[in-house]
């Protein structure tokens, strides 16, 4: 028997808010995090605005020593860990370390060290080059910090699917506890690559509006889309089995019902064009849950803003749901946070959480020129209905597709 999975607490570091709290209150207030880059002098880049983290100070959510051997997504990853654990009125005392675990992932780890330390390099001579620079920079650190500062000893992943990496780690944490393999885990994502680099690459692929009106950069859906903005921060559930939740009294957001995985098998960058991948991967996880895909009347989108994505996702959305697909509302969070890469997938999950628990369906902040081929309802306006179910997507370089299905609790 396959054991159910709740989610006991939330954490979340943001472009519009350093807590959940924060973030959501944001969301409602439709705000942007949209604004130039101030990491680095963009005056030779095309794209000029990025989603940035404001107000950030590690020393508010770890000791000092600690955070100076963090990069900043390590950062972000234990923030967002420290709030959710303590959301979760979790106490390890209490709790056998080996049965708690995490899978907190990042798409790329930090671009920071690796540009710092390649520059010593260059300048300097190998002799130079930070001893740390490799436990620093791999991408693994963030589900290590996590473990490290919380003394957690159960199993520790670090699920590396591009832009899907943060649904990967969501899904792969219920699977672990669905399974028995541990009680509790602490499932999410953080990045932080904003960085001359970074932006370059991605300038390079197109893939980055250059639009420069903060209000017009991200527009999921919108016919007038010009490519994605890059986020960061950092996002964590705590997800738990249902018996031990209870147990220990833990108030319980809502429920992991289903999980779905699948590979386009296409192309490094773009989706298949039909959309039969994502497309399959909602459909595995509404057959996961058990339910007909009839329940779906909420998805949140992967929705970047560039031209291909919106198209072949909306496209997948009709392979998937046939004539229901018109009766679906349909949101992009990236709209007002731009994407966070291997963390966008967890912020995408716990706005899913708040609007199943809330019953109420955000905007699309900034959505406004219907595109001809983009036809179904994305909520331009938000909207206050009974949310039972919430399809959450993310589609990652290298075709991949992950789906979590939320749904509301009940005994």
């Amino acid at each position: 028997m396959k054991k159910r999975v709740v989610i006991t607490g939330m954490g979340a570091i943001t472009p519009i808010g350093n807590s959940v709290d924060a973030f959501w209150a944001s969301v409602k207030e439709q705000k942007i995090g949209f604004a130039p880059i101030t990491k680095f002098d963009v005056t030779d880049y095309k794209c000029k605005l990025a989603a940035e983290v404001k107000d950030f100070d590690a020393k508010q959510f770890m000791d000092f020593k600690a955070a100076k051997r963090m990069e900043l997504f390590c950062q972000y990853a234990v923030a967002a860990s420290k709030e959710a654990m303590e959301d979760a009125n979790i106490n390890m005392e209490q709790e056998d370390a080996f049965r708690v675990g995490v899978a907190v992932s990042s798409g790329i780890g930090s671009l920071q060290a690796m540009e710092r330390e390649h520059n010593k390099l260059l300048e300097k001579g190998p002799g130079k080059v930070n001893p740390l620079l490799v436990p620093m920079m791999i991408s693994n650190m963030a589900a290590g910090n996590v473990s490290i500062q919380f003394g957690l000893k159960g199993k520790s992943i670090n699920v590396v699917t591009a832009c899907a990496s943060g649904t990967n780690s969501v899904g792969e944490a219920f699977r672990t506890i669905q399974y028995g393999d541990a009680d509790i885990m602490l499932a999410g994502g953080a990045e932080s690559s904003i960085t001359p680099i970074g932006v370059a690459g991605f300038s390079a692929l197109t893939a980055l509006s250059t639009n420069e009106d903060p209000k017009r950069c991200s527009i999921p859906f919108d016919k007038e889309r010009s490519g994605f903005v890059m986020g960061e921060g950092g996002a964590v559930l705590v997800l738990e089995e249902l018996e031990h939740a209870k147990k220990r009294g833990a108030k319980i957001y809502a429920e992991v019902a289903g999980y779905g995985c699948t590979s386009d098998a296409f192309h490094i960058t773009s989706p298949a064009e039909d959309g039969s991948g994502a497309a399959k991967s909602m459909e595995l996880a509404i057959l996961d849950a058990g339910i007909d895909k009839t329940d779906i009347t909420y998805i949140n989108a992967h929705g970047t803003s560039t031209h291909h994505n919106d198209l072949f996702e909306t496209r997948a959305i009709h392979m998937a749901f046939g004539e229901h697909a018109k009766n679906i509302k349909i949101n992009s969070t990236k709209s007002m946070i731009g994407h966070l890469l291997g963390a966008a997938g967890a912020i995408e999950c716990i706005a899913c959480v708040k609007q199943v628990e809330e019953d109420y369906i955000h905007a699309t902040v900034g959505y406004q020129i219907p595109d001809e081929e983009c036809d179904l309802d994305y909520c331009k306006e938000p909207v206050n209905t009974k949310v039972p179910y919430a399809l959450s997507n993310s589609l990652g370089f290298g075709g991949h597709n992950t789906t979590i299905l939320i749904k509301k609790y009940e005994e």
